[in-house]
């Protein structure tokens, strides 16, 4: 068996504390400009920009400019599940304070992660819409039944549009 030496590569990034903890605040889906990203990693502007060049030359972020700003997000689905599953088995952040309780508890509660909902209310929503017949579940994933296509008109979303985004659902 050969080894792929570039899977190291990929986990030095992430061993790193403020890389991760930037990739984290990533798996929201949304791209979030390199000031904010250091806020919520508790590092520096320019620990952070050190940080997002690293993960851009590795394909792990993308970046878009939009003029003299840039916006930083993770690069696609793959990535974000990596971080979903190592998070899975990562040993829990000590909790020390009420602040870090309340915001433990509300994203536990629910999230968004990429590009779906998350967290306890992502599973309630999920087993109600298997419950009541608008998905079903297959090898290749959950998919939209007939009645969940009425269902979802119904409640307002377009499925035809949501279908031809870069990151269809269904």
């Amino acid at each position: 068996m050969k080894v792929h030496a570039n899977a190291a590569v990929i986990a030095s990034l992430v061993s790193e504390p403020s890389r991760a903890a930037i990739l984290t605040v990533l798996l929201d889906g949304r791209y979030h400009p390199a000031s904010e990203l250091a806020s919520m990693a508790r590092i520096t502007p320019q620990t952070a920009s050190f940080h997002l060049a690293k993960m851009i030359e590795a394909d792990v972020i993308a970046v878009e400019k939009q003029g003299r700003h840039r916006y930083y997000g993770i690069r696609n689905q793959e990535v974000a599940r990596v971080m979903e599953s190592l998070l899975s088995i990562a040993p829990q952040v000590k909790i020390t304070s009420l602040k870090q309780h309340c915001e433990d508890r509300q994203i536990r509660y629910a999230r968004t992660c990429y590009d779906h909902l998350a967290g306890q209310a992502g599973v309630k929503l999920t087993d109600a819409l298997l419950a009541m017949g608008s998905l079903t579940e297959d090898e290749e994933g959950y998919q939209v039944t007939e009645k969940g296509e009425a269902f979802f008109a119904d409640f307002g979303i377009d499925l035809d549009k949501t279908r031809k985004k870069r990151r269809a659902i269904f």
